[in-house]
């Protein structure tokens, strides 16, 4: 079994989960905290809800009900993660497919070029999610620093560090199944060779009269007639 893969597995499987969070999830973006001061109310939106609490402990959300009304770097988002984490699940049947201590998936050549296959998909795992939450970063921070934006401004919500953690691990993941490609083809095989059965003549025991000779004898002489009498 080899360790490179279980870590890659690990990342892997790991960085999924990360990813499937991050997708569920409403904190893709909150209220700064000096407006939160001031009227005791806090706002969360994702990629399909929009939150808001206060401090009495209420708390409600709202779907997004058209997707024709949601904004272009929203619904980018959304392809992105699912793109993700889809990948990242194919990525993982793939993996256990690969992994040496599975009996299923081949020979170990055919096991190396499964892994291989894995590797890639996470890190296109990785790079879709690592997108999606860069590009809403990007429009939350230029909002943020807008002088002229004149309306509610939103903070970096958890989802976002969720997702970009996910997608690391995802291609860190997806590195180390691909370089353990080299693992399999240093691996040495162990040979056997046939010597054939051992003849039965070769193991008899030779007598010093002779070399490669058998000195016999004649059981008519030793057992005599004169013996018996």
């Amino acid at each position: 079994m080899s360790r490179a893969q279980i870590s890659a597995l690990v990342f892997g499987v790991g960085g999924f989960g990360a990813l499937v969070a991050a997708t569920a999830s409403n904190e893709w973006k909150v209220t700064t905290r000096a407006s939160s001061v001031i009227t005791a109310t806090w706002v969360y939106q994702g990629l399909w809800m929009n939150c808001a609490g206060n401090a009495l402990g209420s708390f409600h959300c709202r779907p997004h009900f058209t997707i024709f009304k949601v904004e272009g770097y929203i619904q980018a988002c959304r392809g992105l993660m699912i793109a993700a984490v889809s990948l990242g699940f194919f990525g993982s049947i793939f993996a256990l497919f690969g992994m040496k201590c599975t009996k299923v998936g081949g020979s170990d050549k055919a096991k190396a070029k499964i892994a291989c296959l894995a590797g890639i998909v996470f890190i296109l795992s990785g790079l879709c999610s690592m997108t999606g939450c860069s590009l809403y970063a990007n429009k939350i921070t230029t909002e943020f620093f807008d002088p002229f934006f004149v309306e509610q401004k939103y903070e970096l919500g958890a989802a976002l560090f969720i997702g970009w953690a996910g997608a690391s691990l995802c291609i860190i993941g997806g590195v180390i199944f691909c370089f353990s490609i080299s693992d399999n083809s240093k691996t040495p095989r162990m040979g056997y060779t046939y010597n054939g059965a051992t003849s039965v003549m070769s193991s008899r025991t030779k007598y010093p009269g002779g070399e490669g000779d058998f000195k016999t004898t004649n059981p008519s002489k030793q057992f005599d007639k004169n013996a018996y009498v």
